[in-house]
């Protein structure tokens, strides 16, 4: 059964009669539909609606087997939304403040009798534990990414760009089955690597990088993320003095999450290590956020986050340190965190690796 039904309830929180659902990762996670071209899901009263056009409705009518699948031909989203709503005899109804444009709003307003009230994405804490299936394909993803990892070790040259580079991860991955990237790849070689979010470009790698890689890919819909830093040819001391400090910052954190745990206690654990080392202002970003059907979901895990991390959930650990001028290390791994610990989904090598020149 989809999960629309498990959504039911918050219309009674929420004291509305109908939701209008138009984020297309809740779309999809409350009626199995795949599609991401801007349709429409409204349940109430124990019923779900699908809209969409021509295009996709032999896909929808296959795909969303417990949603009542409309054909928007001759009217709109927004009439065909009204007339629903009447027929349900709704009077207030909710919609998603962050998903429906303004312009779609008016639309709404001018095409609906009833009050509509704006919400937050209050269906993401649906998604925030995972199911076993859902575990299923998170596994696999994160194991794509693994299997990239591999592949892509004997590609890093001195000469090659990061673009090449990037280019290439995405080609394993969507060759082991992935249907694309979760999120751009970040390829980022030598003074590059201090920016944690550089953009590959034409840089060709130099013997003495760091190379830091930060890719993931999408299988069945899910989404899988990882960080690895290796270095091309030596390690300097410096180079190895921050990469032994975020790996113990990372390897601390892993011992120490588990469920019950609010967000900026698991950063703390990191942060404490990284800026005991003597690199406090240089791990500037949070620790880590939960992966999904979108790349970034709740629950995070950062300086200010007092959101519980619980059981089912997952979370990136990804602690890092850049310096201005010289370059950066990340390390991330994806984990399932259970009740007295964690399941990691990452499984490719963390030490120091150094890619031998010749």
């Amino acid at each position: 059964m989809s999960n629309y039904v498990r959504a039911l309830p918050i219309l009674r929180e929420l004291s509305v009669d109908a939701m209008i659902v138009k984020d297309m990762a809740n779309v999809r996670y409350l009626s199995d539909y795949t599609n991401d071209t801007g349709e429409l899901l409204l349940f109430a009263d124990g019923s779900a609606y699908l809209m969409t056009d021509f295009r996709f409705l032999i896909q929808a009518r296959l795909e969303a087997a417990d949603c009542e699948v409309l054909d928007v031909a001759g009217t709109s989203y927004a009439e065909l939304t009204g007339k629903l709503l009447d027929k349900h005899g709704a009077k207030r109804v909710a919609f998603e403040r962050d998903a429906v444009r303004y312009s779609e709003f008016e639309a709404f307003r001018n095409a609906c009798s009833q009050e509509l009230v704006p919400v937050d994405n209050v269906l993401i804490a649906l998604r925030k534990v995972k199911t076993a299936e859902e575990l299923r394909r998170l596994r696999r993803a994160e194991q794509i990414g693994d299997e990239a990892y591999a592949r892509i070790l004997s590609d890093l040259k001195p000469g090659v760009t990061e673009l090449e580079i990037a280019a290439k991860l995405t080609y394993y991955m969507c060759e082991a089955g992935a249907s694309g990237n979760s999120f751009p790849p970040i390829v980022a070689s030598g003074v590059n690597s201090s920016m944690p979010h550089a953009m590959p470009g034409t840089r060709r790698l130099q013997d003495g990088d760091f190379v830091t890689m930060d890719f993931g890919c999408i299988y069945e819909g899910y989404c899988s993320d990882m960080t690895r830093t290796v270095v091309l040819g030596r390690a300097s001391d410096r180079q190895r003095e921050i990469y032994e400090t975020v790996l113990a910052a990372q390897k601390a954190t892993l011992e120490a999450i588990h469920a019950g745990m609010r967000g900026k206690d698991i950063d703390a654990v990191a942060r404490n290590i990284i800026n005991a080392a003597g690199f406090e202002g240089c791990f500037g970003h949070g620790l880590g956020h939960s992966v999904g059907l979108e790349i970034h979901e709740p629950p995070y895990a950062n300086a200010r986050s007092e959101e519980i991390v619980g059981e089912g959930m997952l979370m990136t650990v990804e602690p890092g340190i850049y310096v201005d001028g010289f370059g950066g290390v990340r390390i991330e791994d994806l984990v399932a965190v259970t009740a007295d610990g964690h399941e990691n989904l990452t499984n490719s090598p963390k030490e120091l690796t150094e890619i031998p020149i010749a």
